[in-house]
């Protein structure tokens, strides 16, 4: 395993968000925090669409069908926005 790998303790607990940010409370207590222009899907989603999330793949992710948008701890961790799905 590489120094990257994933811990069960950064399974995702809870997601909060604010009209700029989407917060994720990992299992470990840590908190990530990150803009959501990182993922225009929800930027642009609704405050309902936003709040329709499930935590995913173990807990390792979420998953959010009304705006097709997924995202792992994996991700949020190395502070990647989301691809750029116009390329």
């Amino acid at each position: 395993m590489g120094i990257l790998a994933i811990r069960a303790s950064e399974r995702v607990k809870n997601v909060n968000f604010t009209e700029d940010t989407i917060s994720v409370e990992l299992m470990d207590g840590r908190t990530i925090t990150f803009p959501l222009v990182w993922y225009p899907r929800l930027l642009n989603a609704t405050p309902e669409q936003r709040n329709q999330w499930e935590i995913c793949g173990g807990g390792y992710g979420l998953h959010g069908e009304a705006i097709d948008e997924d995202i792992s701890t994996e991700g949020m961790l190395r502070g990647a926005p989301a691809p750029n799905r116009n390329r």
